[in-house]
């Protein structure tokens, strides 16, 4: 009994609080994927190091809105889904709508990126065939019900991440001049997308939403846990920002110049033959690790965190739980259910591809959920629900409307390329 008291008592000094770092490595991991590596690399073989104050203005606002979904929980005891439902029948059945035909698509994507990069090492068999084992092993890790373990192995593969990926970039590092130089705010002409895209995408996806869950899993509960979470976040994304920065500095001191085009997936493997060609052999083996690591933990992040959600939707919309209770687990039957949904029926796509009405539907709600986080947080941690001393501040409520303008221009222009295709 002394154990659990002791894991109950909030930390109170800053090597305590670093011990207890952990969700916020889960939710950072899971949002940073090869979507983010790409991107930085991209923009720096496009415009060098320019945009070092972008990444840090992204991981910025990411930590807002993360430590607002962690606020939310600790200071009301209640989930994002209460909080949805709060709102209004219309946000629990977006959410709803929304995770059903997300996570079908998700779940293929996913499991195919990973696969790519480990066929790239050990091509014996088919891509597809690499893919249904990282989901299915997947399944079997998340199923096991077992979050302290799912947390070591995302720990473990978060440091894989970081030392591929880093290690990479070491071999390129700018110039202090050019490094200092990407601090100053500019946008070159025709690179404001590019830019509005790289500070959106930074560690930012739907487990965003699921920082509470996790804050439950290790037993953080009441508003003194909220210094404790605010560590969290912040070394989460202080992390998230430096693998992006990374990206970037192999994108501007190796790329830049070149002609490369590095576009997708497949445009990382080509990077890893390059590295290859340019250091030898281990380099190559180096980057794809990197690359199947940054995968790899966005497959397992997404299958822990968002089950948690749909199965609290499930609860919310049958009006089986309590107001302000936490009461969703990894073995109720909603749980495996949706687990179960992001692993076998999207193997389905690995045949036949992606049917584009499931594409345009997937990418239209997507583009949505960003702007929907932020805008819920406003409300929420602006309401009466919250205690006066742990709503928002001015700051936070500046940073959420500078969020969900963003999120909206960015929404609006994927839908626009998605109707217009």
């Amino acid at each position: 009994m002394s154990n659990v008291k002791r894991d109950l008592i909030p930390p109170s000094t800053m090597g305590e609080k670093l011990k207890q770092v952990g969700p916020g490595l889960v939710v950072a991991a899971t949002g940073v994927g090869t979507a983010d590596l790409i991107t930085s690399i991209v923009i720096g073989t496009s415009f060098g190091m320019t945009f070092v104050w972008a990444i840090i203005v992204g991981s910025i606002l990411k930590y807002y809105l993360n430590e607002g979904v962690g606020r939310w929980y600790l200071a009301t005891g209640r989930t994002m889904l209460d909080g949805w439902h709060s709102l209004g029948k219309w946000a629990t059945g977006y959410f709803g709508v929304y995770s059903i035909i997300w996570g079908f698509v998700y779940g293929a994507a996913a499991a195919s990126t990973a696969g790519m990069a480990m066929h790239a090492m050990f091509p014996i068999m088919p891509l597809w065939a690499w893919a249904i084992i990282h989901s299915v092993g997947g399944f079997l890790l998340i199923f096991s019900g077992r979050y302290l373990l799912f947390e070591r192995v995302m720990t473990v593969l978060i440091g894989i991440m970081f030392i591929t990926i880093i290690g990479t970039a070491v071999l390129f590092l700018p110039s202090f001049g050019d490094f200092a130089g990407g601090f100053v705010p500019t946008i070159p002409d025709g690179s404001f997308m590019m830019m509005i895209g790289l500070i959106g995408g930074v560690g930012g996806t739907i487990t965003m939403a699921s920082y509470g869950y996790w804050l439950a899993e290790k037993n953080w509960k009441g508003k003194e846990w909220i210094p404790t979470m605010r560590i969290d976040a912040k070394v989460a994304y202080t992390l998230t920002a430096i693998f992006t920065l990374a990206g970037l500095v192999i994108g501007a001191e190796f790329l830049g110049g070149t002609g490369v085009s590095i576009r997708d997936d497949q445009g990382l493997l080509h990077l890893a033959d390059l590295l290859g060609e340019e250091f030898g052999t281990p380099m190559r083996w180096m980057f794809l690790v990197a690359f199947w690591s940054a995968a790899y933990t966005s497959l397992l992040g997404v299958w822990n965190g968002v089950p948690y959600l749909f199965a609290d939707f499930i609860k919310t919309i049958r009006k089986k739980k309590g107001p302000g209770k936490q009461i969703v687990s990894e073995t109720e039957p909603a749980y495996r259910f949706y687990l179960a949904w992001l692993t076998f029926p999207p193997m389905i796509l690995f045949y036949f591809g992606k049917p584009v009405e499931l594409i345009i539907i997937y990418g239209a709600l997507g583009s949505l959920f960003m702007p929907f986080l932020a805008i819920s947080l406003l409300l929420l941690l602006n309401s009466k629900t919250v205690a006066q001393e742990l709503r928002n501040k001015l700051g936070a409520n500046i940073v959420l409307v500078g969020c969900l303008i963003m999120f909206a221009y960015l929404g609006v222009n994927e839908l626009i390329k998605i109707l217009t295709k």
